[in-house]
């Protein structure tokens, strides 16, 4: 409690004699020193397997990423201990508001400025990776207007949408149909896209078939569409793998018949021209062709799918987000997801297990351009199925698995021991540009497994 007394003095007395440029800085003076009307303490942390922010003060007392809520006009302190030991900040970009570094456990700094304007503002640490950890929250500036209710379409993929096992049938004769849409989908909160998609989704419907089956496709384009659309599935042998002959006008209908020759998990797309642009915009998918007896049986099923968004904007920025053929031609997306949406498998949809249980992930790329390293911190795949093959015996305890762009592999793994896990393209820098996902799992922790010191002191009492 002394050094958070101390902390705290240093704080203002530091902010109170240079706060006059920070609060202002359109003032003509740098003389004026302006006391804040409001102010806040946050102490960093790490809760739930995240970086935080945790209100110290107050109403927010132990809050995680509180809300913040000041006056239109009022000057803002905002002060910030550094409880955790790693290097942080704090910033609101919005008002040109941030601090210094903190460095070490106990360390402490501050920020002063005037919430100019009415709305709501995020602030976040600024260090590479901490927003994407966790270490953002919103100030609220005022009595903001409410945002009209959002028309967009949420196009985010449930990863449960495996479709039903085949089991031990016979092959059969197989109906599919599929809509080619073009809709205006929400890319995360307060921003989106015009996705051009298979039945409004990102990915497209996961299909499941039999070695042996004969599939008819019949790919409608909706008729409010602005371009043609085709699909071409890997799993075809045939011109174009269907796109031949699949290509629809708006308001038309293309259907086409075949056998499913081989087992496996392939990707399927859209291949009208430019057919990269299709793929980017939404236009892919997965069919997993079962072999004679099906696949084994496991206690949970995900299906995931890695993609690209090449837009004008930058990542994170509000609004709508509008192609880019220049970045597109550049392989270089502002925007990487799983599932379609920024948060598909952060907030979106939940993937969960308990300890115990076998886990099976369907994993594709669509891209159209990036390769994943495929990823689950602190797990290990028990058996991966190379390049979606079930024709070849799995490979065992592998740690990251390398799939390119209209690619596909199974994965599969026990999950010992409670926590969150994270899905990661391992090219770790793009969970910057949204690329990650949440696997989590419940259960009695095993300490043979793993513990920690915290664990220790939990079970003792301390």
């Amino acid at each position: 409690m002394k050094t958070l007394i101390f902390w705290l003095a240093a704080i203002c007395a530091l902010t109170f004699g240079q706060s006059s440029i920070a609060a202002d800085q359109n003032r003509d003076s740098d003389a004026v020193t302006y006391r804040p009307d409001i102010t806040f303490t946050l102490r960093t942390d790490i809760a739930e397997g995240k970086l935080v922010f945790v209100g110290e003060t107050d109403a927010i007392g132990g809050k995680i990423n509180p809300d913040l809520n000041v006056p239109e006009g009022a000057v803002v302190q905002i002060n910030l201990i550094n409880g955790d030991g790693a290097i942080h900040d704090i910033a609101i970009p919005e008002f040109g508001a941030n601090s210094g570094h903190i460095t070490a456990k106990g360390a402490a700094t501050a920020m002063v400025f005037r919430a100019t304007r009415a709305g709501k503002f995020e602030y976040l640490c600024t260090l590479p990776g901490h927003k994407a950890a966790g270490m953002f929250g919103q100030l609220i500036v005022g009595n903001p207007p409410e945002r009209a209710k959002s028309t967009a379409i949420d196009v985010a993929q449930d990863p449960h949408a495996v479709g039903q096992p085949v089991g031990n049938r016979a092959p059969k004769h197989l109906t599919l149909n599929l809509e080619s849409t073009e809709i205006d989908g929400r890319v995360s909160d307060g921003s989106t896209y015009k996705y051009w998609t298979f039945d409004n989704k990102v990915p497209g419907p996961f299909v499941r078939v039999r070695v042996g089956d004969t599939i008819t496709v019949n790919l409608s384009n909706a008729r409010n569409s602005t371009h043609i659309h085709s699909i071409d599935f890997h799993a075809v042998t045939g011109p174009g793998g269907g796109a031949a002959v699949t290509q629809a006008a708006p308001g038309q209908t293309r259907s086409f018949t075949f056998k499913a020759l081989h087992p496996g998990l392939f990707v399927y797309h859209c291949a009208t021209p430019m057919v990269a642009q299709h793929i980017a915009n939404g236009m892919y998918g997965m069919i997993l062709v079962e072999p004679e007896g099906g696949m084994a049986k496991v206690d949970r099923e995900f299906y995931v799918m890695q993609g690209e968004l090449y837009t004008a904007q930058r990542h994170g920025t509000p609004g709508l987000q509008e192609f880019s053929l220049e970045k597109l031609l550049a392989e270089n997306p502002d925007h990487l997801m799983f599932n379609g949406t920024m948060d598909a498998l952060i907030k979106t949809h939940k993937m969960e297990a308990n300890t115990g249980e076998n886990v099976r992930i369907y994993f594709g790329v669509g891209g159209p351009n990036l390769p994943s390293s495929f990823h689950v911190i602190g797990e290990i795949f028990d058996k991966v199925y190379e390049h979606g093959t079930l024709s070849s015996p799995p490979v065992a305890d592998v740690q990251t698995i390398l799939v390119p762009p209209g690619g596909a592999t199974i994965v599969e793994f026990k999950v010992d021991y409670p926590g969150r896990y994270i899905l990661v393209d391992h090219a770790l820098s793009r969970m910057e540009k949204g690329l990650a996902g949440y696997l989590t799992v419940s259960g009695k922790a095993n300490p043979t497994i793993f513990n920690s010191k915290e664990e220790i002191d939990a079970l003792s009492g301390h």
